[in-house]
């Protein structure tokens, strides 16, 4: 018997498999497809993700494979550059395709100690007080503890449980492949910079090895969108675009994706969760989608394994949903808006006029900026500090960086008072006296997500909200370091 499974070998499923064993659960992710997808989906990661990942110490191995960019000109494509001083320090976008991500990720996962079964599919599930049973296409059956979905958008797990999808179906639809072309790029690259004067759902990319990945609006909407679209209907639609299809030929792989924005009524159904996109779709305008879900396993991940652990206190694991269902919904929002943007129609051009005039203010373009990066999220802990319920940010310590003490996926008493104490929860929560420049109240207690949890310096202020988060006291002696 597994402690989790997770259906799905996606970035959600697989970040979410890591966690999980940082904190020794059993996991057993479930991949239906038998080996991992040829093509990109998604382009890169934005500085929330790029943080999670400096937070468990994989982030080297990612910089070494992608490229940095401007963090700017990310809303509905608007050329804007980045506001100084964003509160991260990774005010970038890592340039990284999917492909790779999902490799680099798989392998941490690896490493760490889960185990990825490919070509297993979900086809049923049921649930009673003591765990779940999941059954396979070819008629095994297998038992965990929890279950979690993490299987896309047409998630068989969301649909098992019977839980709603609202939302609105696709309007517009948007085809998306790689192939070779037959014109110099020189050419391309100046027919592009033309047409995406008036069309920012077009785009030819080089991606190495003389193959372009072709991004041109489609006809229409199709009635199965599982079915590919075909060369010809590329050649057709850039020609439309264009005034030429650029010769365009030997295609690796062809796609359509529509703009249907759905999210789910609940995250959790008893002892099944969902994450991902299995939790909501929406356009992929901003590049947010696949950053939204490495966030929601980051959320989640801790509060499941404290579960199966038996410290959480009531209410940790609902605390999933509370927590990601208003970000997401804010997700939802901001591309619903940057969709409208994006039309040709006059009056959406009037709005993205205007707007372009606002974000020439640092504070609408700093706003804008840190909704798409994911750096500006503020969950509701209730009244106090203004850092309570944010993310704290890679901090300079006298001795080396803040990140670098949260790889093991603990809590954190960053300590600038040597005063205070953890004893009784030293087996969850690491407490480090050190001091920073950059952290202007006497001490800091963090989630394993990196959220503030509290901030001051009154002990027993701090043990009030130490169950909140970590359970019951245990009689064990504070372990500081430094």
């Amino acid at each position: 018997m597994f402690d989790v499974i997770v259906a799905g070998g996606g970035p959600t499923g697989l970040m979410l498999a890591s966690e999980l064993r940082l904190h020794g659960v059993r996991v057993l992710v479930l991949e239906r497809e038998t080996e991992p997808v040829p093509y990109v989906r998604a382009l890169g990661l934005h500085a929330r993700s790029i943080e999670v990942l400096d937070q468990r110490g994989m982030l080297d191995r990612f910089l070494a494979l992608g490229q940095r960019y401007p963090a700017g000109g990310f809303f509905a494509g608007i050329a804007k550059p980045a506001p100084d001083r964003l509160d991260t320090a990774h005010p970038y976008v890592l340039g990284i395709p999917q492909t790779t991500t999902d490799r680099l990720l798989a392998e941490y996962a690896t490493e760490v100690g889960a185990e990825i079964r490919r070509g297993c599919e979900l086809v049923g599930l049921r649930q009673d007080d003591s765990g779940v049973t999941a059954e396979l296409a070819d008629g095994t059956q297998l038992r965990s503890r929890y279950l979690v979905g993490c299987d896309g958008g047409r998630s068989t797990v969301r649909k098992l449980l019977g839980v709603g999808f609202p939302g609105e179906p696709s309007r517009v639809e948007t085809l998306l492949g790689e192939m070779e072309v037959a014109l110099p790029a020189e050419t391309v690259a100046a027919v592009v910079t033309e047409v995406r004067k008036t069309e920012k759902r077009f785009g030819l990319g080089p991606i190495g090895d003389g193959v372009y990945r072709v991004v041109v609006p489609a006809a229409g909407l199709a009635e199965d969108r599982s079915i590919p679209p075909t060369l010809e209907e590329f050649s057709r639609q850039l020609r439309t675009y264009a005034g030429t299809d650029f010769g365009v030929h030997s295609p690796r792989w062809l796609s359509r994706f529509g703009d249907a924005t759905r999210l789910a009524e609940r995250y959790r159904v008893g002892r099944v969760l969902l994450a991902g996109d299995a939790a909501h779709i929406h356009p992929p305008t901003g590049g947010q989608g696949l950053n939204l879900g490495i966030q929601d396993a980051f959320n989640l991940g801790w509060k499941l394994a404290a579960e199966i652990d038996g410290w959480a206190p009531h209410g940790l694991l609902d605390s999933y949903h509370t927590e990601r269902h208003p970000v997401a919904a804010d997700v939802l929002d901001n591309t619903r808006a940057q969709m409208e943007l994006l039309s040709t129609e006059p009056g959406p051009q009037a709005v993205r006029r205007l707007l372009s005039e606002l974000l020439a203010f640092d504070d609408v373009n700093r706003y804008l900026t840190e909704k798409i990066m994911a750096i500006g999220i503020r969950y509701d802990f209730g009244e106090g500090h203004e850092l309570l319920g944010r993310r704290m940010r890679d901090l300079r310590l006298q001795r080396g960086r803040l990140y670098e003490l949260t790889h093991a996926g603990r809590g954190l008493l960053l300590d600038q008072t040597g005063g205070l104490s953890v004893a009784g929860w030293a087996d969850r929560v690491d407490h480090v006296v050190d001091s920073s420049t950059e952290l202007d109240v006497p001490a800091v207690l963090l989630r394993p997500d990196g959220h503030v949890a509290w901030a001051g310096e009154d002990q027993e202020d701090l043990l009030g909200q130490m169950p909140r988060w970590f359970g019951a006291a245990r009689d064990e002696p504070d372990t500081t370091v430094g």
